[in-house]
């Protein structure tokens, strides 16, 4: 626990700062993240980011999450946008397959795709969020962090009954349901400090599906890690894993702000 909140208190110290700053710094960290990120998929599946598959799969993931703002004058300049970058890395792939003769296969190239798409998905709202405005940034942390706080807590304490022991043995629906409500009060103390563009109760229920969708993140990396059998996704930071055990609730909570049209 010790080694924990010290990693834990050198990450924040380095991590907030360059978030609040924001423009060039901020986007490179995000890139470097999520570079770190797709090194944990490729290492969890026993592969390697450093061959000719991985090297591909790397340049779709920054393609992939290239903030718009870089990408409008990108297409202006090569008439090509951030998706067809994309899909060019999976017919490469997909050629790829037919050069090794079957030593890298289609599913090994379906893996490289998803793995682009699990992990850019959420990095590129992460950009486009923090574009918006650090408000909403900060909104998705505090949703996040109070979730796995309240869920952990409570869980420990008043947990019974299991949520989905085949995937994460030690979660309750206590603990479930507590970091839900957890997160709807520093919701709520959030929205009263700094008001958001929309009403308390547009927050509220913003707040409960972001609670509930940033624990089914969790659950996915969780479902990743037991599949491939291992404990962590990296090591990267002592007590806490790797990036993707530390990110994994916010993948899935950015996209969902964008896609209930609440973060602008």
């Amino acid at each position: 626990m010790k080694q924990r909140m010290i990693t834990g208190a050198i990450a924040a110290a380095l991590f907030i700062p360059i978030v609040v700053l924001g423009g060039l710094p901020f986007i490179l960290l995000v890139y470097a993240i999520a570079a770190v990120g797709l090194f944990e998929i490729f290492r969890m599946k026993g592969s390697s980011i450093f061959s000719v598959h991985g090297l591909i799969t790397l340049i779709a993931l920054f393609a992939f999450i290239m903030p718009n703002k870089w990408a409008i004058p990108f297409l202006e300049a090569t008439g090509y946008s951030k998706i067809d970058l994309t899909l060019i890395a999976v017919l490469l792939l997909l050629t790829y397959t037919v050069v090794v003769k079957n030593r890298y296969t289609f599913e090994d190239a379906a893996f490289s795709i998803l793995g682009v798409f699990y992990v850019g998905i959420g990095f590129s709202y992460f950009i486009e969020t923090r574009i918006v405005g650090i408000e909403y940034v900060i909104f998705a942390l505090v949703i996040v962090w109070t979730t796995d706080s309240g869920a952990y807590f409570i869980g420990k304490k008043f947990g019974k009954r299991k949520l989905w022991p085949d995937i994460s043995p030690n979660k309750t629906i206590e603990g479930f349901l507590g970091g839900v409500a957890v997160a709807i009060i520093f919701a709520s103390v959030f929205h009263w400090i700094s008001p958001l563009n929309s009403s308390f109760m547009i927050v509220i229920v913003v707040a409960i599906l972001a609670s509930i969708f940033g624990q089914v993140g969790d659950l996915v990396e969780s479902a990743l890690k037991r599949y491939y059998n291992v404990k962590d996704s990296g090591n990267i930071l002592p007590g806490h894993g790797g990036v993707l055990d530390r990110f994994d609730s916010l993948l899935f909570v950015l996209p969902l702000l964008h896609f209930l049209h609440f973060v602008g």
